[in-house]
């Protein structure tokens, strides 16, 4: 540091201080605006891109929150669908089960009517069965019987008695 002291000369410092004042000039004049400007354009785009980030943060958690809505009503939807299934089963269950009773009565009323008719074929045809035996039975009581004569005239004297003129 002594030697700079000791070798300092005033017409040096004299023309570096021009120089360095004509470069500050120069500097001014023609790179300082385009400097400013490009610091300027930097800050701008550095702003814009602040904003469009805060406005994507934005947009980010406007879409969230819609997907929210969209997931809510899609479970309600379906929740909804799901109930309506469960309904539509119901119901096709009960239709079945009264179509299936309703069936089934018609099957035992008709199964109570072939019954009915074969009873009345039945008891019909016993009647007649009985009635032939009966026939047949009186008939040959009635040849034991009235194989002699005075038999046939008691029993027909018997019947005119019991038969009332009147």
């Amino acid at each position: 540091m002594d030697k700079l002291i000791n070798d300092f000369s005033f017409g040096l410092f004299f023309w570096q201080a021009i120089i360095l004042v004509i470069l500050i000039i120069l500097l001014a004049k023609f790179a300082w605006k385009p400097i400013l400007e490009s610091l300027s354009a930097r800050e701008e785009g550095i702003a814009n891109a602040i904003a469009a980030a805060e406005l994507a943060r934005q947009e980010m958690q406007t879409l969230k929150a819609q997907n929210e809505v969209i997931l809510k009503e899609a479970r309600a939807e379906r929740d909804a669908m799901m109930k309506e299934a469960r309904e539509i089963k119901e119901n096709i269950i009960a239709e079945a089960k009264t179509e299936a009773q309703l069936q089934g009565d018609k099957l035992i009323e008709a199964a109570k009517a072939t019954i009915a008719s074969e009873k009345s074929i039945a008891v019909a045809e016993l009647k007649s069965q009985v009635t032939a035996l009966s026939v047949e039975i009186a008939e040959k009581l009635l040849k034991a019987e009235l194989a002699n004569k005075e038999a046939q005239n008691n029993l027909v004297e018997k019947m005119l008695a019991d038969v009332k003129l009147n």
